[in-house]
């Protein structure tokens, strides 16, 4: 994929994903989002159990494993779809994603720009820090590749 075209995907999955911030909005309740969307809706555990076809203490282990959060993505489907509900999975970034890639850019040129400048210093050639922004910019701009961006360096 091209850079280009990577970055108008990342700008239409953060266009998608910022109707989902603040994440705080979608914070399971403290028993998981099955018990309270069955204690809401006034059914038991047998009654869940049966729409399901697995037993009450089946429900009973679903409901634990949803509240610490090893549930497994079909059991919890299944569930949903019992409750008359729809599972929505997403991963939201916690900023957008070209942010994302800004500032992974900006840590990775600015540690390979301050090895360089140790170098110097240590050959009595240092440099100026005052354009040491615009230093940064065409290291970014001239280096980088948004695929070098996630190689451990």
């Amino acid at each position: 994929m091209k850079s280009n075209t990577r970055k108008r995907a990342r700008l239409r999955l953060d266009e998608r994903l910022q109707s989902l911030q603040p994440i705080d909005r979608f914070r399971a309740p403290p028993r998981g989002w099955v018990r309270a969307l069955r204690d809401a809706l006034g059914m038991t555990g047998v009654q869940l159990g049966a729409r399901i076809g697995i037993r009450p203490q089946t429900v009973e282990t679903i409901e634990k494993s949803e509240a610490a959060g090893t549930i497994q993505l079909n059991t919890l489907r299944r569930a949903a779809e019992a409750l008359d509900c729809t599972l929505v999975y997403a991963l939201v970034p916690n900023s957008s994603l070209e942010a994302v890639i800004e500032a992974r850019a900006r840590k990775i040129a600015i540690r390979e720009l301050q090895r360089v400048a140790h170098t110097m210093r240590l050959e009595a050639q240092g440099t100026d820090n005052a354009d040491f922004e615009s230093r940064i910019q065409a290291y970014i701009r001239d280096k980088l590749s948004e695929r070098d961006l996630w190689n451990e360096i």
